[in-house]
C-alpha cells in the first residue's frame, strides 16, 4: 500500500518536474535536438523502470549510461542549456501592483508577422533583381544565428526590407531574421544545407536558407539575384519561382 500513498510534497515534485520538462521540451521543440531530447528521456523512465521491478544486471547498465550521458546532454544542448538558465534568472515573480505573477520577462514577440509588409518587398525586390533572404521565426527564436549579424529590433516595413538588401548597402550580405512583427538582425550567417540532392544549380541563398529550415522550425523566403523568382524554404525542402500570391498563402498557412 506504500506505494499508492501520495503526500501533499510528492504531488508538488511531480509538478514542478513536469513543468521544468515542459520548458525544457519548449526550447528545443522543431529542432533535431528534440528528438535526442525524446531518446534520452525514454531511456531515463526505463532505467526508473527497471530499478523499482529490481532487475538489478540492467539497472546497474542503464545507471552507467545515465551517469556518462550527463556530460553528452551537456555538449548536446549547451545552446538551450543557456537559453533555459537565462530564462530562470530573468524570471520576475510580482507584477507593478504587488500581485504575484509568475512571467518569464524576457518573452517572445508574440505580435503577428507583418506578411503584406514581407511580400511587397520581395515583389519589388524580384522585379529590381535585388538579392535576399528572409527568415521568420516560430517557435526557435534563433538567438545565436541573430547574434551573428547586425542588431536592428526594428518594425518590420517594406521600406526597411528594402534598404537592407539594397546592392549597395553594407548590410545586403547576409540573411534578415524576423522574429513577430520586428526586424531583429541583418546581416546574419546561416549554414548551408547539407543535403546531397539539393540542385547544384541553386547558389547560397537558397543553400543558406533551406540550411537553417533543416534543424528548425523558421520559414525562409529566397529572392534570386540572377533570375529575380521568389522561393520558400519549410523543414530543408525548397519550393522555387512561387509568385506572390502562392507565398503569401504558404505564409498565411504557417503563420496563423
Amino acid at each position: 500500500m506504500n506505494f499508492l500513498e501520495f503526500s501533499i510534497l510528492d504531488i508538488v515534485d511531480i509538478l514542478l518536474v513536469a513543468f521544468l520538462l515542459f520548458q525544457l521540451y519548449k526550447l528545443v521543440r522543431g529542432t533535431v535536438a528534440i528528438k535526442i531530447f525524446v531518446g534520452i528521456s525514454a531511456i531515463y523512465l526505463l532505467w526508473k523502470l527497471v530499478e523499482a521491478l529490481q532487475m538489478d544486471l540492467l539497472s546497474e547498465i542503464l545507471g552507467q549510461f545515465i551517469g556518462v550521458g550527463v556530460l553528452a546532454v551537456i555538449i548536446v544542448f549547451q545552446q538551450e542549456l543557456r537559453k533555459f538558465l537565462l530564462m530562470i534568472g530573468n524570471t520576475k515573480f510580482f507584477s507593478k501592483d504587488g500581485i504575484m505573477k509568475f512571467k518569464w520577462v524576457n518573452e517572445e514577440n508574440t505580435a503577428e508577422v507583418n506578411i503584406n509588409a514581407v511580400i511587397d518587398a520581395c515583389k519589388q525586390m524580384a522585379n529590381s533583381m535585388t538579392g535576399a533572404i528572409i527568415i521568420i521565426t516560430k517557435e526557435n527564436s534563433l538567438s545565436s544565428y541573430i547574434d551573428t549579424g547586425e542588431l536592428i529590433q526594428g518594425k518590420t516595413s517594406t521600406s526597411l526590407l528594402q534598404n537592407i538588401f539594397f546592392k549597395n548597402s553594407p548590410m545586403h550580405d547576409g540573411a534578415v531574421i524576423i522574429t513577430g512583427n520586428k526586424l531583429m538582425a541583418a546581416r546574419c550567417i546561416l549554414p548551408v544545407i547539407e543535403n546531397d540532392a539539393f540542385p547544384s544549380h541553386l547558389g547560397m541563398r537558397h543553400r543558406a536558407g533551406a540550411g537553417i529550415t533543416e534543424n528548425t522550425d523558421c520559414l525562409a523566403i529566397i529572392v534570386s539575384e540572377e533570375r529575380g523568382k521568389i522561393s520558400f524554404a519549410k523543414n530543408g525542402k525548397l519550393e522555387i519561382d512561387l509568385s506572390s500570391e502562392q507565398l503569401k498563402g504558404r505564409l498565411q498557412e504557417e503563420l496563423h
